[in-house]
């Protein structure tokens, strides 16, 4: 069993994409798992379908979303405090620092981020290379491996194939149940997948990145 997993990205409902079936494969094996969620997502341009939220109204709901999805998948939630589509302009160091503080507490096995470069949003690549250059700080022996998720179209191409590939077809409802709550930004596409259930046969193109989850391990230089 792991010792703890430390998940570190930029806003709600990227933990239910892009990594909930591993979160719920460590929680399932015993393993204690702790989010670090940077923003709360309120710059989102999504607000539900049909609409039910606003611009002023999004932050309150999205918070509520992201605590919600955290029960689903049955993890510690730590809620950075950064802005949404704000955070490449940050201080790199900085970020790092206030993540070390977290990592040095808690002292991971793992941590899980966003493969800087090589996850399309400007707040992915940023919390990913902060994440990172955390772990970097830490002393050699005591650094958690980093399993870095890579988005883009030309992954592959660029960077070769996932060193870790994990299929979570075992745990594909409870990643539903986590991504539906995230209701504001999630309804549209989930309202489609209902109305298409061959979406759920197991090679249906528009579940193939859902049941399988992808990590490239980072390797730092001494």
């Amino acid at each position: 069993m792991e010792q703890h997993v430390v998940v570190i990205l930029p806003h709600p409902d990227d933990e239910a994409f892009g990594a909930s079936g591993t979160i719920i494969k460590f929680r399932e094996e015993g393993t204690p798992v702790t989010y670090l969620c940077g923003t709360l997502g309120q710059m989102g341009r999504n607000m539900g379908s049909p609409f039910f939220a606003n611009r002023e109204t999004l932050p309150q709901i999205r918070k509520k979303e992201l605590v919600d999805a955290c029960k689903v998948l049955d993890v510690n939630l730590e809620m950075l405090g950064y802005h949404d589509k704000t955070l490449e302009f940050e201080d790199l160091g900085e970020v790092a620092e206030h993540l070390k503080s977290y990592l040095d507490n808690i002292k991971p096995s793992h941590v899980i981020t966003f493969y800087p470069g090589h996850a399309v949003h400007p707040d992915h690549d940023a919390m990913g290379a902060a994440a990172i250059e955390a772990v970097k700080r830490m002393d050699e022996e005591s650094r958690p491996e980093v399993w870095a998720k890579a988005i883009t179209h030309d992954r592959y191409e660029k960077l070769g194939r996932p060193e870790i590939t994990i299929n979570v077809e075992d745990y594909f409802d409870r990643k539903l149940e986590a991504i539906e709550a995230h209701r504001s930004q999630a309804e549209g596409m989930l309202n489609q997948f209902r109305k298409s259930p061959e979406l759920r046969e197991l090679n249906a193109e528009g579940t193939k990145h859902l049941l399988n989850e992808e990590f490239y391990k980072w390797t730092f230089d001494k």
